[in-house]
């Protein structure tokens, strides 16, 4: 008999569904949210509202997109967290409901485990390259900047983590400085990819151990900007393809620098990277350089599960399932926790 996952995402400001078969993927709806561009960031109380809204149309194409009916599912599937908390409570209360309509388990979820987990989705007709354990992922996005050390599908362990902001949080910060917009990540990979990185230079932090910090480059970038507009009014304006490459470049080699110490302090080359900022076009081929100079055998996820998405929550589900490690209905929904 197949086991069939429903799996639930809405820890900020996408409503997502998506349902695996026996490993597969056979749908994967994301519904985005464009009120918060106007706000240069996301507003909870709007996103909330929003979840409202999309969660049971996406739940309902989902279904349709795979082919099944509700009555085959084996479980239902949920971010329990980390997020906004009240983005959370639409897809965990959501969840709930539906599971017990169906007298089917339920399976929590955390969103940081489901990023990591994201590269065993298999999808029928393509390669479908898994690493094996244990593998070390840098798990990388606008909340977290983390190296883990995956032993199993449950069984993590954190190596190194920021101690200030995450890195896709500093290129937010520093494209909302430059007057970009919002959200910044992509708009800075895109003119990253016109512009010189070693035009200008910022500072790097040096934090013991594998940690990050990011703080101490938004800061430098900052003070740069603001010297550099008293001499040249336009001067963003005029430099904004270099400024972003460079930008770019230096947080990159802050993860990679710590990610190559990981790698050869545990003697692994089994190497992953996720989360949002893992489409980043300069983290991707700084990746695959690595590859070929120290040996990595490399495992990069599709863009479509790089940010938040529903695939990952019901991957983690199904290996869940199949180790009967289900939730309570009375599990509350949490905004911060780690691994």
């Amino acid at each position: 008999m197949s086991t069939i996952i429903l799996g639930i995402e809405s820890s900020c400001d996408d409503t997502s569904a998506a349902v695996i078969k026996d490993g597969y993927l056979l749908s994967n709806i994301v519904s985005n949210q464009a009120v918060h561009e106007a706000y240069g960031g996301v507003v909870p109380e709007l996103a909330s509202r929003a979840h409202q809204q999309n969660i049971v149309p996406v739940v309902h194409e989902a279904l349709k997109c795979a082919g099944v009916s509700k009555e085959e599912l084996s479980a239902v599937a949920f971010t329990r967290g980390p997020g906004l908390m009240g983005s959370l409570l639409v897809g965990v209360s959501f969840a709930k409901g539906f599971a017990r309509s169906l007298n089917i388990p339920l399976i929590d979820v955390n969103h940081l485990t489901g990023h990591v987990l994201a590269h065993f989705i298999k999808e029928d007709g393509e390669i479908n390259k898994q690493p094996i354990f244990p593998f070390l992922c840098l798990l990388v996005s606008g909340g977290n900047s983390q190296i883990i050390l995956v032993k199993s599908y449950d069984e993590m362990e954190i190596l190194g983590q920021t101690i200030d902001d995450a890195a896709g949080e500093a290129i937010d910060k520093c494209s909302k400085v430059m007057g970009l917009g919002y959200p910044g990540g992509p708009i800075i990979d895109k003119l990253a990819r016109q512009g010189n990185p070693k035009a200008f230079t910022f500072s790097k932090p040096h934090i013991p151990d594998l940690n990050y910090s990011f703080s101490g480059l938004k800061t430098s970038f900052l003070y740069s900007l603001r010297d550099w507009i008293k001499e040249d009014p336009n001067f963003i304006e005029n430099n904004k393809v270099d400024l972003a490459a460079s930008l770019e470049a230096t947080v990159v080699d802050i993860l990679m620098d710590k990610l190559r110490k990981a790698a050869k302090q545990y003697k692994i080359n089994e190497i992953a990277v996720a989360g949002g900022v893992s489409a980043n076009n300069g983290l991707r081929n700084s990746f695959k350089e690595h590859a070929d100079k120290y040996g990595w055998n490399i495992y990069i996820p599709k863009f479509g599960y790089t940010t938040d998405n529903a695939a990952m929550i019901a991957i983690t589900g199904y290996f869940k399932y199949l180790n009967n490690d289900f939730c309570s209905i009375d599990l509350p929904a949490y905004s911060r926790i780690s691994l």
